[in-house]
């Protein structure tokens, strides 16, 4: 229940393909940058090669079959310490749902899911203010180490 409402949590699955398509051509709605750009859908095969893999952690909040908002989530494997962590890649909540608990109800599936695995860790970068602010309510703290995000693409 989210203010009286009983919104429903759940992981993306095998066969969510066109679900996952559209989450990409209504990304704009679900950024708080509102790139007013839709993102390309991934093919067929790209899109069932996402939702089998184990390590894709991506749920929806619904309502009524209406997705509100989501969270994709990537565990990785590490080579010492506790063996494993998560990577929150993307949250994002429809412009007419915020401020209402899908973000925070999100999250805290996902700290769910993390307890009944196993996972201590989880770590985002914060690209924007509004980003840092919300995740800092939430619980995260900034790491003070500062770290430099670089990206290479190779064409």
């Amino acid at each position: 229940m989210l203010w009286g409402m009983p919104i429903s949590i759940r992981r993306l699955g095998a066969a969510d393909e066109a679900l996952l398509g559209q989450l990409a051509l209504d990304d704009a709605d679900f950024d708080l940058a509102d790139r007013g750009t839709p993102l390309e859908p991934l093919t067929a095969e790209a899109a069932q090669r996402y939702l089998a893999d184990p390590a894709v952690l991506h749920w929806v909040a619904e309502l009524n079959s209406t997705v509100l908002g989501h969270l994709y989530c990537i565990r990785l494997p590490l080579r010492s310490g506790r063996g494993q962590e998560l990577l929150l890649y993307e949250i994002g909540v429809r412009s007419a749902w915020r401020r209402q608990g899908v973000g925070r109800a999100l999250l805290t599936h996902m700290e769910t899911w993390m307890r009944a695995n196993g996972v201590v860790d989880v770590w985002v970068l914060g690209d924007n203010p509004e980003a840092v602010e919300f995740y800092q309510a939430c619980g995260f703290e900034r790491d003070q180490s500062g770290p430099v995000f670089l990206l290479r693409t190779i064409s």
